[in-house]
């Protein structure tokens, strides 16, 4: 299993990029592998109360996003990560580095469209794939409702760039959406790790991004998890997504708030990725 929010410890160079390699299991025996990647203002941290779960059963791979706040800010190059396809290349990387050739693949929020991504690069990698919280475009559109107004984007951007802090300090809370103030202090502490201008910079690629196009060339059987009320994905983006996904997908609901459900109720959510991993 591959949870990808972001875990790290080595940094190895492979075709002149660097990668931040978290940590690999070792000792013991997995039928499969499992990877899971994290969004935006959160690292490793974030799966601590999940992983235990999962640890026995599978081999766990984890790896940070170069852009986040765990990440020596000197990695991350504004010049290459302009799109998601360079955020791919270094999840291929790494799997070539590890020897991995097949594996379920756990996305959180920006993690779950880089999944899609280099699924359809390289299906053969990938047994399914899990995501939480997961948008293939956040603007609406003609047709389609994504949560946001270009407006409103902007807006954010703007107080972002005015007042980091100020920002963060107001985000945290609407975005675990639960009245979990461990989990907000914890979301605030490695949003805070983050760069503002690396913060500001990904956050405008993933909102520029648009993944309609392509979701029907996944093939990889997918399992759709999405909280009740999250104030960044409305629950007609789940629905859209299984309905435009190319292969087998199914929706899990989870009667939550927030989009951070592994930091404001990991029980919950380890529950259902035991049954995702299983179908």
């Amino acid at each position: 299993m591959v949870f990808i929010d972001c875990f790290g410890v080595t940094y190895t160079k492979s075709a002149n990029k660097y990668i931040r390699i978290l940590e690999r299991a070792s000792g013991g025996f997995w039928q499969e592998n499992t990877c899971p990647s994290t969004g935006v203002g959160t690292d490793q941290s974030a799966w601590k109360h999940i992983l235990p779960f999962f640890m026995r059963d599978y081999r766990v791979l984890r790896y940070d996003l170069v852009c986040a706040g765990s990440v020596n800010p000197y990695y991350f190059n504004f010049r290459r990560y302009t799109t998601l396809d360079a955020y791919v290349d270094d999840l291929v990387d790494i799997f070539d580095a590890l020897g991995v050739d097949r594996c379920a693949y756990v996305g959180h929020y920006v993690s779950a469209m880089i999944g899609i991504l280099a699924s359809i690069r390289c299906p053969e990698l990938f047994t399914k794939l899990i995501f939480i919280g997961a948008s293939p475009r956040f603007l609406n559109d003609v047709d389609y409702h994504g949560g946001f107004e270009q407006g409103e984007i902007e807006r954010v951007f703007l107080a972002m760039e005015a007042n980091y802090k100020a920002w963060v300090n107001g985000f945290a809370p609407l975005a675990v959406g639960a009245n979990v103030l461990t989990a907000v202090r914890k979301f605030s502490r490695t949003s805070f790790n983050m760069r503002p201008n690396i913060t500001l910079f990904v956050s405008r690629t993933i909102f520029n991004s648009d993944l309609r196009g392509v979701l029907g060339l996944v093939k990889v059987p997918c399992s759709i998890i999405q909280t009740a009320r999250d104030m960044s994905v409305p629950m007609s983006v789940a629905t859209y997504l299984k309905n435009h996904l190319g292969g087998r997908s199914t929706v899990h609901l989870l009667d939550i708030e927030g989009y951070l459900p592994h930091l404001s109720n990991p029980d919950l959510l380890a529950e259902v990725l035991r049954r995702a991993l299983a179908r």
